[in-house]
């Protein structure tokens, strides 16, 4: 693959169009909401369709955007918000833009276990998604290589050229999963072993995606032989029929949870705040398990029609979101200034 550059999010996603699902015609006590989410498209869609059935006087306008994307325009638009609300976005980003956004605790925050949301409302989570490699069980065949257990699989000779992962400038994803490398590797004790592994990882790739469900894609399409995304996408290129296997590093799989944040100065605030209560009701938790592993509403468990792993059959490495929110900056220049090169644009 070519490897191409790009260091800054593309002025076009910056102007790009707010996604319309038309709540029909308004009426009283309704109103207007603009929200930006890092929520994949199609499961965004399908959750909608549940707000435009029990929020019926709800306008909501929406766009979505990768996780670094959504930090970006947050901080484009400080002095002029253009949307309300923040929907099912990392919350290693939400928690260090917390100046942007406005404290709220929506109804049904109580019921929520404290680790699951800000103490004081500035974000609430909603679900966990799970670091997952997708890998292509024909191309691996083909190449002779075996099936990798772990990160530090990724880093043998073998692999070379065959692995490709997200960047964490810009996804989520790539950023819980060099966040929990770096967990891994002592880098709160000030080691340096994980930026000393990310260069041998590094040496294997072919390039960093933008997006966290790229690598998957791409794995399950035979470019390559492993895709390092998350759970439910690798499970859904499996459930479509791509010759792919899921496999959770043996090292713990990094998690991140997806959360909502009002933003300061909305322009609808409260239809935002409206939305924000339905957005952690028990409706909005069920439809939410349909394709997490976990949703942070007590007893309600994955109702995923394409089969994902009990959160207890899954090692989950023991992240710090306190360390990994407050360092994303310096984490991220310094990742930039060590692996930039094999960075795909949009």
């Amino acid at each position: 693959m070519k490897k191409r550059l790009l260091f800054l999010v593309p002025v076009f996603l910056l102007l790009f169009p707010m996604f319309l699902l038309a709540g029909g015609k308004q009426e009283a006590g309704g109103g207007e909401v603009v929200l930006y989410t890092a929520f994949e498209e199609d499961e965004t869609a399908d959750y909608l369709q549940l707000v435009k059935k029990e929020l019926p006087d709800l306008n909501v306008k929406w766009v979505r955007y990768s996780t670094g994307e959504v930090a970006a325009k947050l901080l484009a638009e400080k002095e002029n918000p253009q949307a309300d609300l923040v929907w099912g976005t990392a919350v290693t980003a939400l928690a260090r833009l917390k100046d942007l956004f406005e404290p709220y605790k929506p109804a049904g925050y109580d019921k929520l276990p404290a680790q699951f949301k800000d103490p004081k409302g500035y974000w609430t989570a909603v679900d966990m998604y799970v670091a997952a490699f997708a890998v292509n069980k024909d191309r691996i065949a083909k190449k002779g290589i075996d099936m990798p257990k772990s990160w530090t699989d990724l880093t043998k000779p073998e692999y070379k050229n065959e692995v490709i992962m997200p960047n964490p400038a810009s996804s989520g994803t790539g950023y819980l999963q060099v966040s929990s490398i770096l967990l891994w590797k002592g880098i709160k004790e000030g080691k340096e072993d994980g930026w000393e592994f990310l260069k041998k990882l590094h040496k294997n790739i072919v390039e960093y995606t933008n997006s966290g469900s790229a690598p998957a894609k791409i794995a399950s399409k035979g470019e390559v032989a492993v895709g390092c995304s998350f759970g439910y996408r690798v499970a859904k290129q499996i459930a479509a029929g791509y010759p792919v296997a899921m496999v959770f590093p043996a090292e713990g799989s990094g998690y991140e949870l997806e959360a909502n944040s009002l933003i300061k100065g909305a322009k609808h605030k409260a239809a935002a705040k409206k939305f924000l209560d339905w957005a952690i009701s028990k409706s909005a938790m069920e439809a939410y398990s349909k394709y997490k592993i976990m949703v942070t509403m007590p007893g309600i468990k994955s109702k995923s029609e394409i089969p994902l792993p009990d959160p207890k059959d899954v090692k989950l490495f023991p992240m710090d979101f306190d360390y990994t929110s407050k360092h994303k900056t310096e984490i991220v220049e310094k990742w930039r200034s060590l692996f930039q090169d094999k960075t795909k644009p949009e």
